[in-house]
């Protein structure tokens, strides 16, 4: 029951007990802890502070990743469509060298046949000349073995060349 009612004395000497310790702890420990608290305190907030900063940061750098991704893609579709046009252009270029290829072809087969066609009309001239010669020359023969009908047949001969 003592602990329920102390003495005066010990009462008085506990709360100049606490008293100095009170004062001593102010005087030396509570600015410390205040400073430490207000270091851990500043410490936050300016983590916060670089937590905010780094995430608006990491937005812009989304951002800015997501322009060069939309670039990039425009770039890639361009230099597709590109290649797509010079695919098509080399394939018209090549058909169309094809064409004059064949057309030069052509033209040059036409030339040749054109060439063997008359080679082989001057031949066929020729041979038909030299037929004429010699049947012209069989028709004399026997012209000029009968004088009659050879004058005769001048005589004829020269009215069919006064009418045409």
């Amino acid at each position: 029951m003592q602990l329920l009612k102390p003495d005066l004395g010990l009462f008085i000497w506990t709360l100049l007990a606490f008293l100095i310790v009170f004062f001593l702890l102010k005087k030396f420990a509570w600015p410390a802890i205040i400073k430490g608290l207000q270091d851990r305190e500043d410490n936050i907030n300016s983590s916060i502070a670089t937590a905010e900063k780094i995430k608006l940061e990491m937005a812009q750098l989304k951002n800015d990743h997501e322009a060069l991704l939309t670039k990039a893609r425009e770039e890639r579709s361009l230099m597709l469509k590109e290649a797509k046009d010079i695919k098509e252009k080399m394939i018209n270029d090549a058909k169309e060298q094809a064409k004059e290829a064949a057309s030069k072809i052509v033209a040059d087969a036409q030339a040749s046949i054109h060439q063997q066609k008359m080679a082989a009309i001057t031949d066929l001239k020729n041979q038909v000349g030299k037929l004429v010669i010699e049947v012209s020359e069989k028709v004399l023969r026997r012209e000029l073995n009968n004088k009659p009908d050879q004058e005769t047949f001048i005589k004829q001969l020269a009215e069919e060349a006064k009418l045409n």
